[in-house]
This record gives structure tokens, C-alpha cells and sequence, in this order.
């Protein structure tokens, strides 16, 4: 009777107070940062959570049996997982971000957050996430997979702005959480300086900003924004190892090893209180695949924070560079593409360099706030030619921006900035720089769905003995909503970009080229438009097309004196570029798989020649297929561009580039793959990168083969 009666009580306790369970976990990103407030339910239950600011959730009292799980949250792609509730379960996820790409937030286009979808220009984002899963450790490698953008070695091309300067000059500004980023002397950009691992995202504007941003933004801007600071320990550890393959022809095989590269970064970020920062130090060597173009490089980055209180803080920010490297310039020949040339008389150099960056921030009120940056830019070059090439210049930039609402309707941002520079150099002399500007725009909304840019600048500039200018940067744009989902935008804006140091005062004979000053050089200009047209359905399929033209006014580029056979800079150009761009995102299956492509049609013309303008391919395309699901990720992608017409047919001409009228298309193809051990309870992710599998031999400058087909394998560690 006993046996029957306890028998009978598990049944009752059973059918009356049936058994429940808990399922707990924590939802990342895929640095395995926290997400908050996602929402974590059994679908067609009531049963759910949200994450609290560390990521963690808990649902309680679940009955027994199967159920799906789902779990959303805005900007996130949208998980679900099939799951048997018999027993207390622990699961943590990864949310991709996924955010709609005209619902993203941009900050450089009008130095304010603005959403992507209220511009009236193109602009591009790349997320560091993919910077780190594709292990690009120099953003001038991830910036040839951006739409509408080339580059020739380390020069950027936004819609056929550059070809090649040799190093002097941008026609595209670069920043670092809104610091100028360009060398005193040459003006040029230092992709390799700007730690990739701490980069939350890139932006690139394309079409002249001088409105906003003056000289160098002629062609656009690219601004580097690094990580927010962690309310909590965060240490991070990112390393990787690789190595070259073999190259296409045995003839070519100068080492007749496979040729290793590696690195490895340690960063750390914290809070207390009122003060926050992030540390990183990054150690990076290759041997490379080209003889006499080994690098040892060491990175360095501070970022620091500190609430004054909760309407002003104040961020110091320090990046340093020091490299030392081979100086591989152009091949001896096609037969020896992988070994330096002869001419090429110095092949060691040494560069230090050191930014030091200050941005006050102060809310005036609800509608205004106002900003103050400086920053102190050091860079020194030196190399063992004989004799020695040396430069060490100095650029210092002040700037005071108010951004403040008017009314409901108006957006008004404001500032002045100047910029001195001077150098110490064997190659330029000690010529010194001034420059200034004051610039306003105004953003306006309706209250029907129309947004107009209207904008303003004025610079002025100095360069040591040479004639002071002036330059006026108007610009209009405009942005209609015509449905909920077509958005028609326009542009019409002028730009300029003074010469640089080098560009007015270089005096050297290196590597068989001897270059001459020129005090005669004078700025250079242009007048853009862009008509674009963006259409999406819902978060599943996106159409991006614009049409574009640049007319550009004495245009600067570098030239043969036929007089004394020697090369110089000068305003030699009128030239026009049009074209038209059309990119295509489709969530195949949303969350798991996607594709995207991007074709760029350029013709690029000197007004005065009819000819093509150097190094601007008329056709380009990037294309790739991503598939994330069960912590795997595979990520095709390619791009090609077409035989550039033109080159430095004056290199060749003297005999110092054998063969380099040799050039081809490019093709290039890459795979990504990636693994995350949150699965095994490891706060990590492995990743395997092959690049150019196919081994493809290209050039983008004449005699300089680009990577052969290469190989790595890294990791990311969260702690």
C-alpha cells in the first residue's frame, strides 16, 4: 500500500506541478563584445528575456519539450535554433551586425551622425570585424575591394582622382577619428601606420569634400574610426602566421623557400569611473616574396578618455610607427620580377613616425556642441642610398567645429581651422607651410521627405617662398525619399588641393631619376556632380546606381622637362572623368547567406591629348558570397580591374623600368574561412585566408609585381 501511495503522489506532483527548466547564455558580437537589451524568446510561447549590458539572459520555468529559439535584436541579423527542453541548458550566441545599409550611421560626410540613407553623396563602410577575419594588417590592402576605388601601390583613387605621384600627394584626405592623417612634407598617406585591429569602422565619401575638409579632399575621404572604450576588462590577443607560395615560374624563384610573414597584437581596455582607454601594441614581419623587400614594423596605439562631466570629455590619442624595411622599387627585369633593379641605389630604410591627437567635446545645450581638435604630426624618413635621403617634418592642426540645431528643420555646422608645417630635409630643403580655412554647412529638412546640403569654405595657403592663394569650395546636394524605399540624391561641389612641399621643392637624383623643384606650381582644382538612385526591399535585396562627373583645372602630376630631361611636378591637366557605379547586396537566406557586387565604368580623359589618363582602369568589379551559420564562416571574394592604357611611358623611356610597358588585368581571388569556439566555451575565433589562390601575375604600377598566392592562419582571443 505504501508503494502505491508514493507512486501515485509522483503522479499527482507530476500532472499538478510538472517539472520545469532554465535556459541561460550570453549574446556577442563577433569580437565577443556584449550586446544589450536582445531579445531572447521560444517562438508562439511566452516565455522570453532580454539581455541585460553585459549580454546575459535567463528564461525560467520552461516546461519540458521541443521549441524554437530566437533571438533578434536591431542592426543584428536574426538567430533561430531548434532546441529539446528536458534538462537546464546553457547557450551562447553570436549576432552578426546586419544592419540595413541605408539605416547605417555616417559621421564623416557631415562631420555629425547622419543616417547613410539621408545623404546626397555615395559613401562605402567597412567594419574592423572584416579587417581582422580577413587579416588585413594595412587598410590600403582592404581599400582595393571598395567600390569605386583603386589603388596604384599605396595611392587611393576615389572614381579615378589619382593615378600615381610617387609618393607626393593625395587627392583623398584620410582621418583617424577626425585627425588629418598626411605627412608634412609630402602630403602623402601612411596606410600602414593606422592599427587595422583597433578600427571599429571605415568610411569613404566619394566626390570632392573640400567644403568641408579643404585641401586633400579633392577626391574624398576615408576617416578611420577606432573602438569605443569598454565599460569593463577587456583584453584582447590577435596573432597570425603565413607564408608565400611558390612563384608561377620557376625562373622567378630567386630564394627557393616559401617565404614567411607574421604578427601579433595585444590590446587592452578598461574604465573606471570617469576614465576610460584602449592600448594596443602590434608587431608585424614579412620576408616577403620579393628579394630586398623584407619589414619588420611595430605599432603602437593609446586612446584615452575622460568625462569632465556628463556634457564635456576630453579624448588624447597617440599612434606611433616604426618600420624597418627592404626598399623593393621595380623589378631588374621580366625575367627577374622578383629582384630589385640595379638603379635602384638604396636598398634599407628607416621610418619613425608619431601622431598625438586632442579632442575636447562639450554639449552647449540639448542643440549644440561644440569641438575642439588639435593634433602634432612627426615623421622621419631616412635610407642608406649615398648620398643619405633624409626628412623629418612637422605638421601642427588646430580646429574649433560648432554643430547646432537652429530649429526642428536645420542643422547648422560651422568651424575654422590652421594647419603650419615645416621641414628639415635633404630632399626638399627647410621650406615651411601655412594654411587656413573657414568653412559652414547647412543641412535643411521638410516636412516632406527632402534634405538639402548647402555648403561653404574658404582656405588659404602658404607655401614657404612661393605665391600665397586662395580657394572658394562651394557645394549643393540634395536627398529625396520618393518612396519608402527609392531614394533620389544629387550633388554639385567644387574642391582644390594645394601642392605639396615635395611637389614644389624636391631636388634629388635617386635610383636613376633626377627631379627638379618647381616654383612656379600653382593649386590645382575641380567641379563634381553625382546623380545617384538607391532602392531596397525591406533587409533582403539592396540596388545602389550613381552617375558621376569630375572636371579637373590644372591638374598636377608629374612630367619629363624635355629641355634638360628631367622630371618635375606641374599643373599640366584639364581633365574630365565621368562614369557611373552599381552595386547590388541580396540576403540570400537572411542571417545565413549573402552576395554583393559592385561594377565601376570610368572614363578618364586629358582634355587637352584626348588620351586616357595614367593608371585608371576603365572597368572595374568586386563581387563576393558569404555563408555564416553554426559558428562557420566561408567568404569568397574577387575583383578585377581592366588593363590600365596608360603608365609612365617616361620610365621606361630612360631605360630605368625594363620591360615595364608589361601589364595585364587584374584578377584576384580570395577565401576566408572562420570558426568560432564560442561553441566549446572559448571566447575565440580561428580564421584561415587564402589570397590570390589562383596566382595570378599583375601589376598596378610599372615593374612591381603584386602578392603572389599566399596563405595564413591567425586567431582572435577575447579575455
Amino acid at each position: 500500500m505504501r508503494k502505491i501511495f508514493f507512486t501515485y503522489m509522483l503522479i499527482f506532483s507530476a500532472v499538478v506541478f510538472p517539472q520545469t527548466f532554465e535556459i541561460t547564455g550570453r549574446v556577442t558580437d563577433p569580437e565577443f563584445t556584449p550586446i544589450p537589451v536582445v531579445n531572447v524568446y521560444l517562438v508562439n510561447t511566452t516565455f522570453g528575456d532580454a539581455t541585460d549590458e553585459k549580454g546575459y539572459f535567463q528564461i525560467k520555468n520552461i516546461p519540458a519539450g521541443n521549441y524554437e529559439l530566437e533571438i533578434s535584436a536591431i542592426g543584428y541579423s536574426k538567430k533561430r535554433q531548434k532546441i529539446t527542453v528536458d534538462k537546464n541548458i546553457k547557450m551562447d550566441f553570436i549576432l552578426i551586425p546586419e544592419a540595413i545599409k541605408t539605416d547605417e550611421i555616417i559621421v564623416t560626410a557631415g562631420k555629425y551622425e547622419q543616417k547613410k540613407s539621408e545623404l546626397p553623396v555615395s559613401t562605402e563602410i567597412i567594419y574592423g570585424t572584416k579587417l581582422i577575419e580577413r587579416n588585413f594588417r594595412n587598410l590600403e590592402s582592404a581599400m582595393r575591394f571598395v567600390p569605386g576605388v583603386n589603388m596604384t601601390e599605396d595611392q587611393i583613387s576615389i572614381r579615378g582622382s589619382s593615378g600615381y605621384s610617387r609618393g607626393a600627394g593625395a587627392r583623398a584626405l584620410v582621418t583617424i577619428d577626425g585627425l588629418p592623417f598626411y605627412t608634412g612634407d609630402t602630403g602623402e598617406i601612411v596606410w600602414e601606420m593606422i592599427p587595422t585591429t583597433e578600427i571599429q569602422r571605415v568610411e569613404i565619401v566619394k566626390g570632392a569634400a573640400s567644403s568641408l575638409y579643404g585641401s586633400s579632399a579633392i577626391g574624398g575621404v576615408v576617416s578611420a574610426i577606432t573602438r569605443d572604450i569598454s565599460s569593463y576588462p577587456r583584453t584582447m590577443i590577435n596573432a597570425y602566421y603565413g607564408f608565400y607560395d611558390k612563384p608561377y615560374y620557376k625562373e622567378w624563384d630567386w630564394s627557393g623557400e616559401y617565404r614567411p610573414f607574421n604578427g601579433v597584437t595585444v590590446s587592452h581596455s578598461n574604465s573606471f569611473d570617469n576614465f576610460g582607454f584602449n592600448i594596443s601594441l602590434t608587431r608585424l614581419e614579412d620576408l616577403s616574396y620579393r628579394r630586398d623587400d623584407f619589414s619588420k614594423k611595430y605599432i603602437g596605439f593609446l586612446k584615452m578618455q575622460y568625462a569632465f562631466n556628463p556634457k564635456s570629455s576630453l579624448i588624447f590619442l597617440v599612434n606611433s610607427f616604426n618600420k624597418r624595411a627592404g626598399n623593393f622599387l621595380y623589378w631588374k627585369d621580366s625575367r627577374n620580377a622578383l629582384i630589385n633593379s640595379e638603379f635602384v641605389s638604396a636598398n634599407r630604410i628607416e621610418t619613425n613616425r608619431y601622431l598625438l591627437g586632442l579632442v575636447y567635446k562639450n554639449l552647449l545645450s540639448d542643440q549644440t556642441v561644440f569641438f575642439l581638435k588639435g593634433s602634432y604630426y612627426r615623421n622621419n624618413f631616412s635610407d642608406n642610398s649615398i648620398p643619405s635621403n633624409v626628412s623629418t617634418s612637422s605638421l601642427y592642426r588646430l580646429e574649433a567645429q560648432i554643430t547646432s540645431g537652429l530649429s526642428k528643420n536645420i542643422i547648422l555646422t560651422s568651424g575654422a581651422e590652421i594647419i603650419p608645417a615645416k621641414v628639415n630635409s635633404t630632399l626638399f630643403g627647410n621650406p615651411t607651410s601655412f594654411s587656413a580655412g573657414l568653412y559652414s554647412v547647412s543641412d535643411i529638412s521638410f516636412d516632406f521627405p527632402l534634405l538639402i546640403s548647402i555648403g561653404l569654405r574658404y582656405d588659404y595657403g602658404k607655401l614657404d617662398s612661393l605665391e600665397a592663394s586662395g580657394s572658394l569650395s562651394p557645394k549643393i546636394g540634395f536627398n529625396y525619399k520618393l518612396f519608402d524605399n527609392l531614394i533620389l540624391r544629387s550633388s554639385l561641389g567644387t574642391g582644390f588641393r594645394n601642392p605639396t612641399l615635395a611637389e614644389a621643392f624636391t631636388s634629388t637624383s635617386t635610383s636613376g631619376i633626377t627631379v627638379k623643384p618647381n616654383p612656379k606650381i600653382r593649386p590645382e582644382r575641380n567641379l563634381t556632380f553625382e546623380f545617384g538612385v538607391n532602392y531596397s526591399y525591406h533587409s533582403l535585396f539592396e540596388i545602389d546606381f550613381a552617375l558621376f562627373q569630375n572636371e579637373y583645372y590644372k591638374m598636377i602630376e608629374a612630367s619629363v622637362d624635355p629641355g634638360d630631361g628631367l622630371i618635375f611636378f606641374d599643373n599640366l591637366l584639364r581633365a574630365r572623368i565621368q562614369g557611373f557605379e552599381i552595386g547590388n547586396t541580396l540576403n540570400i537566406i537572411p542571417g545565413i547567406l549573402k552576395s554583393g557586387f559592385a561594377y565601376t565604368y570610368l572614363n578618364s580623359k586629358d582634355v587637352e591629348e584626348g588620351t586616357a589618363l595614367k593608371y585608371r582602369p576603365k572597368h572595374s568589379f568586386t563581387g563576393s558570397v558569404e555563408f555564416y551559420n553554426w559558428h562557420f564562416g566561408l567568404g569568397i571574394f574577387f575583383r578585377y580591374q581592366s588593363r590600365v592604357e596608360e603608365i609612365d611611358d617616361e620610365l621606361i623611356d630612360l631605360g630605368i623600368v625594363r620591360d615595364g610597358n608589361l601589364r595585364v588585368p587584374v584578377y584576384q581571388t580570395d577565401i576566408n574561412l572562420s570558426y568560432e569556439l564560442i561553441s566549446l566555451g572559448l571566447p575565440a575565433t580561428v580564421y584561415l585566408n587564402a589570397k590570390n589562390i589562383f596566382n595570378y601575375n599583375y601589376v598596378e604600377l610599372v615593374g612591381n609585381l603584386k602578392p603572389i598566392r599566399n596563405f595564413s592562419f591567425g586567431f582572435n582571443l577575447i579575455l
